[in-house]
């Protein structure tokens, strides 16, 4: 049972994302990307029962994907942060119209369907970052850090609860169902934004053309590494525990329960990291977190029972969303406000190719080796990009560009010491 000072130190922690605006963005977040989450299994389960349902489900997974990657940075880039909501009203209208036509169209032709699918992925691909932007603009600067660990402990319930929503509905009620279910929390999304700021920090730069936008976005490429090595490991995890469980001897049906495990250890991480300031540079702090996840991820493939099994995907989740938290963070240090809105989308992009470059390793991997080397193999690559990121930031710093440095910090990204923790800054 928690005591009173604990429960004191969260209530003062989190006291300034507590506010009528943040719930009415948390409610409007979780409508627009519940159907993200969903739309994976969703596609899979709408034609499954076809000739050759599952290449094709899963073609159709990978055109949603596609028109994510394609649409976040194209999208990202005409964000306007004076008259955002506009932005993001269209590509929710233009999501919602994607899987409506998945949903009512489900027999069509299969090129249609990756028509709408890929309308489904792409039309709403900035709004993450747009709704990220935002979010950080409804709380004080010394906030920050909270509010993402407020988005991230949002976020990982809805990746927790999106499977099993999918797979009842789909299997009591009709296939299609998932899908239209989709469209209507998108179209209701679009509901709560009117009841937002139209707009958020940045607005009226001067200079801020396209041309010196994208420049100012590329600086930032260590970042998008970084945020695609976290993901990367996601991914692998995800698409080679099945395979890994029925390697072991262990029933295929508890990928379901040790992934939402792990969706529960990314909650509670969230939570933690949000409870205090912590200590090193930020890119530092990333390396160390992405490392840890790594290892754990790496003893999922060594270890044979499911008890560990589920031990080590709880704490690989508990340090992957302070990974991706730090990865926001940077990225805030790094871009100017007015470009924040397109460095988010463009990071959500780069997640999304690392996600799609696993699948396509993973899948590659078990068709030659057993399924514990493809988890090996792909935290090398982890590793491998993690190191790349950190190495790119570091470089960044000493030429003198805009980074985490302490002076950049200072009451910004993370916000002053809370309840007696030590300047974000301040070294091991």
């Amino acid at each position: 049972m928690l005591s009173v000072a604990a429960l004191t130190v969260i209530f003062m922690t989190y006291r300034d994302v507590a506010t009528k605006q943040v719930l009415i963005w948390a409610l409007t977040a979780v409508a627009a990307r519940m159907p993200v989450a969903m739309t994976p299994l969703a596609l899979v389960f709408l034609v499954r029962e076809r000739p050759g349902g599952y290449t094709l489900g899963a073609t159709l997974a990978a055109a949603y994907v596609l028109g994510e990657i394609i649409g976040a940075p194209v999208l990202g880039m005409r964000l306007d942060p004076a008259r955002g909501r506009r932005h993001l009203v269209v590509g929710l209208a233009g999501g919602a119209l994607g899987f409506t036509g998945l949903g009512i169209f489900a027999d069509s032709h299969p090129v249609v369907l990756g028509a709408f699918a890929f309308l489904a992925g792409a039309a709403p691909s900035a709004a993450a970052g747009g709704q990220r932007a935002l979010l950080t603009s409804l709380v004080p600067e010394r906030a920050v850090a909270q509010a993402l660990s407020a988005e991230s402990m949002l976020m990982s319930g809805v990746w927790a609860v999106s499977p099993v929503a999918v797979a009842g509905l789909a299997l009591a009620v009709a296939p299609r169902v998932p899908l239209l279910l989709a469209a209507a929390c998108m179209a209701s999304s679009i509901a709560g934004h009117w009841l937002l700021p139209a707009g958020w920090a940045g607005g009226d730069q001067e200079g801020d053309t396209g041309r010196a936008k994208t420049r100012v976005l590329l600086h930032a490429w260590p970042v998008y590494v970084t945020g695609a090595a976290s993901i990367t490991l996601l991914g692998l995890t995800e698409l080679t525990l099945p395979a890994l469980l029925e390697q072991r001897g262990i029933g295929v049906g508890w990928s379901g329960p040790m992934l939402a495990g792990m969706a529960v250890g990314a909650g509670l991480g969230a939570f933690l990291y949000g409870l205090r300031s912590w200590p090193g540079r930020l890119r530092s702090r990333s390396a160390v977190l992405i490392s840890g996840m790594a290892v754990f991820v790496a003893l999922v493939a060594l270890i044979p029972g499911a008890a560990g099994i589920t031990v080590a995907l709880v704490l690989a989740g508990v340090l992957q969303s302070g990974a991706l938290i730090t990865r926001n963070l940077s990225l805030r240090d790094a871009l100017p406000k007015s470009a924040l809105a397109a460095g988010y989308s463009v990071l959500y992009a780069a997640a999304g190719a690392g996600y799609a470059a696993t699948g396509s390793l993973a899948g590659g991997l078990l068709q030659v080796v057993a399924p514990s080397t493809a988890v090996l193999a792909g935290v090398s690559l982890t590793l491998l990009l993690t190191v790349l990121g950190w190495w790119g930031e570091a470089r960044r710093d000493v030429s003198g560009a805009p980074g985490d440095l302490a002076v950049g910090l200072a009451g910004g990204a993370e916000g002053a010491p809370i309840a007696g923790g030590r300047d974000p800054e301040c070294r091991l």
